[in-house]
């Protein structure tokens, strides 16, 4: 049956004034979150904006254009990046994100050739909730120092007091956008946030505005392309790093995927399949890889979008893409965003790793996983210590497993060892949508 209310339809054209419009406010829903992986990481927001469009398109290609779906930087991956740029710099970065996107690429042709049970005992939510929470409390003290404006090199706080004023400025913004806007301008609060924050930096002198004047309005960006600015070494070390976190964005991707399926009325699991929409994840991850920018996934904060404007064109999507794309090549975009004071990024990052680690705690909630029994209390409690410890085994002097990465692997295997296998996945609401589906889908 037809919904009534939906303005356009996944394969529906716009008009072209339509189209502009709409892909804009798609723009403005990733942008924010785009950006502030790769200025919190060291990499280059013109080329994570460049790979994010580049990356929707592939996806969109491989899913068929059946599926509108907005590919951003991943925040899972915030924390082993910053570890992969402090062992090889930003091509140390490139082999493990393209690690990530073999990871999506495998995934994606298991699921294929066996189905998705095989990945529901692996991640149920006992292992998947704690590494979330890792992922988000790990971070904490990144965003207190950014807020606080630390300086590494002398170990010291500079004027400490006057950033996080502007950082808690910054912080009330975002918050007041999340709690009290309505329609679409609730789903960009950390633009709103970054915007008001580096308005208050700017009165408070925290802003250099030279660099912006200087910049040109057209440049290529930073690009970090294999066997052209660099020559690729690979690093089992990077790799165990950023490979296994990929396990974890594929029970977020799932999730979007169901959220995606309800909010259209169409079952993407089974048309065009999940394991295409896993290969076009990993195909943008890969794409990010041979450019220079962060690991992708899709994009919460797009979907949202489509449930309020009720546009589910896939032609809206693409231009936003396309939009992103020509954003990476202006010079004075790169530049703005250069000049962010840190103490803006760190009010919005105390927020949004708080978001992180919380929403790994709902879904324990959700799921109604009793850590009264004591095997799941054992796997929450080592991911959690261990993995915002950031303990490590080093098992040569250039091969080492370490924080995140390490405590996913040491969760799944407690998973899998400790018996009472059952109450990890607590009342099964985390896969229920899926299995229905899938059943959908045989039955079809």
């Amino acid at each position: 049956m037809e919904d009534k209310q939906v303005k356009l339809h996944i394969k529906e054209k716009p008009t072209w004034n339509q189209w502009f419009i709409l892909s804009l406010q798609h723009l403005f829903a990733m942008f924010g979150a785009t950006i502030l992986v790769p200025v919190l990481t060291g990499l280059s927001p013109a080329v994570a904006l460049l790979s994010s469009g580049l990356g929707t398109l592939a996806y969109l290609v491989i899913t068929k254009g059946q599926i509108p779906a907005y590919l951003g930087s991943s925040f899972a991956f915030i924390m082993p990046v910053i570890a992969a740029m402090s062992l090889g710099g930003p091509e140390g970065v490139m082999i493990g994100t393209f690690a990530a996107g073999l990871v999506y690429g495998m995934t994606s042709l298991m699921i294929k050739a066996t189905g998705i049970q095989w990945l529901m005992n692996l991640l149920p939510p006992i292992v998947t909730g704690p590494v979330i929470m890792v992922i988000g409390l790990g971070l904490a003290g990144t965003a207190i120092e950014m807020a606080m404006n630390f300086n590494e090199e002398t170990g010291q706080y500079v004027q400490p007091m006057l950033h996080f004023s502007v950082a808690l400025v910054t912080l009330f913004i975002t918050i007041v956008v999340s709690v009290f806007f309505r329609g679409f301008f609730n789903l960009i609060p950390i633009l709103f946030g970054i915007t008001g924050g580096y308005v208050t930096a700017s009165f408070m002198g925290l802003v250099d505005f030279r660099q912006i004047a200087e910049a040109p309005w057209v440049r290529m960006p930073d690009l970090v392309v294999p066997f052209v600015t660099f020559q690729p070494e690979w690093s089992w070390s990077i790799i165990l790093i950023m490979a296994p976190i990929a396990l974890v964005t594929l029970a977020e991707h799932i999730g979007d995927q169901l959220v995606l399926s309800k909010v259209t009325g169409t079952n993407f699991v089974k048309k065009p399949g999940l394991h295409r929409s896993i290969m076009g994840d990993g195909a943008a991850t890969i794409i990010a890889s041979l450019v220079g920018g962060p690991p992708n996934t899709t994009y919460g904060e797009n979907i949202g979008v489509l449930a309020i404007t009720k546009v589910f064109s896939v032609f809206v999507i693409g231009g936003a893409a396309v939009m992103a794309i020509a954003f990476g090549f202006i010079g004075k975009v790169e530049a703005v965003i250069a000049s962010i004071p840190g103490a803006v990024m760190g009010g919005v990052s105390i927020l949004l790793f708080g978001i992180i680690a919380s929403s790994g705690m709902r879904m324990l909630i959700d799921n109604q996983i009793d850590l009264g029994i004591k095997r799941n209390l054992i796997i929450a409690s080592v991911i959690l210590v261990i993995g915002i410890g950031g303990a490590f085994i080093e098992i040569n002097e250039n091969l080492e497993i370490a924080g995140m990465a390490l405590s996913t692997i040491i969760g799944i295997i407690l998973n899998w060892v400790l018996p009472g296998k059952q109450y990890g996945f607590g009342n099964g609401a985390m896969f229920a949508s899926l299995e229905e589906k899938m059943k959908e889908d045989q039955a079809a």
